[in-house]
This record gives structure tokens, C-alpha cells and sequence, in this order.
């Protein structure tokens, strides 16, 4: 059949390998197809596998997941690296205790806090957290029209509220002034939680904070674009559940949640 039609031999059987091989990239684009579509096109290459070991038992080479997301457009949304601007030093109200330093054994040794703001017809929404270091899990978190103390002050009860006992826990920040008041120096003495803080003009030593807020807004405010402070609100209700039941992490394959639960079973 090769003669008559004029082909080599070597060349009909590459055309057969080269079918087989797209057989295969279907099958892997029908599946990546369909966590991209569960998960709004959020995860990478390595969540992906995880994904599909988790929810179809496959192992799948990372090499081959990433070539065919390549090919079929399924690539994540990719966040822009930030380039900070050094600030000129100024005086530390609390020492930076953490120092870099953000491993934890167990859930309510290490957290971090900081606010962000989501941009809307209406005018800004700011959003105030508190991160666990050890799962990566959202304590709490609080919005309001305004960036004050009192968004802080109701993140960190909230907190409390959540966790229960939280003394020695160590809570970084960076040198916002409402981390800096008064108010925020005596409530942190009435829970005994340890401050720290950020040195001044260095983003990278709350870097866990901010790198929460980069995910938060491009898997989710840059791909909405909320035009309301209420569908803002309601955006930020979903991903917050999201990020902590549902979404995977590529450390450990699992949600923090889940992280946090086997930790709470193992003790």
C-alpha cells in the first residue's frame, strides 16, 4: 500500500504514532478541559496534575499536562511579578519577630495581616485578613468603606473568635498606621498575641500577605471586574470559601482546610 501510494514505509508509521499521540492529548485535553471550567482556568500545570490524581486516580506527568494546556489554550491566568519601590526608613513600633522566617508546625503560631482595596463604580471596598502561616488558611477577614482601625480591630476578634485561644501567637504586619495605634497595641496585649512588623520599605517580609491579595485578585476581582461595593462583597464572600475548602494547594495537594484538619487529627 506505501508503494502504490507513493509513501515510505517510515513515513506511515510516524503518521500512526503521530495519531496515537493526539488520541492520548484528547483524552488528557477532556479532562484538563473540565477543571479548568470547575475552577475558572485558575490553576497551573501543577495543581492540575494534582487535580487529576485526586479526582480520576491518573498520574500524569507534569512535561505532558503542561504541553497540552499549551496547545489547547487551558493555561492558567498568569499573574504579573510586582517591582516595589524602596521607601526611606523610619522608627519600628514593634520588632520584625518573624523575620522572613514563615514555617509553622501547627495551626495559631504564625500569622499575617495586612489590607488591600478592590476598585468599583461605587467607590473602593478594602478588605483586612489574617493568614495562617502553617496552612495557609484565612483566619478572618472583614471589609469596609474605609481604611481605618476599625476594620482591624474587627479582623483581628474575628480571628479570635475563630481560633479561641490564641495567645503567643505571633501576628505580622507591616507599618500601616492602624498597626501602629494605640488601640491596635492594647487589644493585642488583651489576647496576648505577639506583634511583629515589617521594616520599613521592604513588602517582601509580609510577602505571604501580599502574595494572598495577588491571587485573590487575579483569579477572581480581574476576571469579574465587580461594577458594585455589594457585588464586590458577594465576589469576595465566594473566593474566600473557595481559597480555603476547595482550592488545592501544590506543597501539599490538598486544601488548607484539609491541611488544618489533618493537623487538628494528628494531635
Amino acid at each position: 500500500m506505501c508503494t502504490f501510494f507513493g509513501v515510505s514505509r517510515s513515513g506511515y508509521y510516524d503518521w500512526v504514532k503521530r495519531e496515537h499521540e493526539n488520541g492520548k492529548d484528547l483524552f488528557l485535553r477532556e479532562l484538563i478541559a473540565e477543571c479548568q471550567e470547575k475552577h475558572k482556568k485558575r490553576y497551573g500545570y501543577r495543581r492540575v496534575v494534582i487535580w487529576l490524581l485526586r479526582e480520576y486516580g491518573l498520574v500524569a506527568n507534569h512535561k505532558a499536562v503542561l504541553r497540552v494546556m499549551s496547545k489547547y489554550n487551558l493555561l492558567s491566568i498568569t499573574r504579573r511579578k510586582s517591582h516595589y519601590r524602596r521607601m526611606l526608613s523610619a522608627e519600628l513600633r514593634f520588632p520584625n519577630v518573624l523575620q522572613r522566617d514563615f514555617k509553622a508546625t501547627a495551626p495559631n503560631q504564625k500569622w499575617c495581616t495586612d489590607i488591600s482595596y478592590i476598585k468599583t463604580k461605587e467607590g473602593m471596598l478594602f478588605l483586612s485578613i489574617i493568614k495562617d502561616l502553617y496552612d495557609n488558611f484565612i483566619v478572618s477577614y472583614e471589609t469596609a468603606k474605609l481604611q481605618d482601625y476599625g476594620l482591624v480591630d474587627r479582623t483581628i476578634r474575628s480571628a479570635k473568635l475563630a481560633a479561641g485561644e490564641v495567645g503567643g501567637v505571633i501576628l505580622h504586619s507591616d507599618q500601616g498606621y492602624q498597626y501602629t495605634s494605640f488601640s491596635y497595641s492594647e487589644l493585642t496585649k488583651e489576647y496576648k498575641i505577639k506583634p511583629s512588623m515589617s521594616r520599613p520599605g521592604t513588602p517582601l517580609d509580609n510577602a505571604c500577605a501580599e502574595n494572598f491579595f495577588s491571587i485573590l485578585k487575579c483569579e477572581c476581582i480581574y476576571r469579574e471586574k465587580p461594577k458594585t461595593l455589594d457585588e464586590a462583597q458577594r465576589l469576595i464572600d465566594e473566593y474566600m470559601d473557595y481559597y480555603n475548602y476547595e482550592r488545592l494547594q501544590v506543597k501539599c495537594g490538598c486544601t488548607p482546610y484539609e491541611w488544618r484538619t489533618m493537623s487538628a487529627v494528628a494531635a
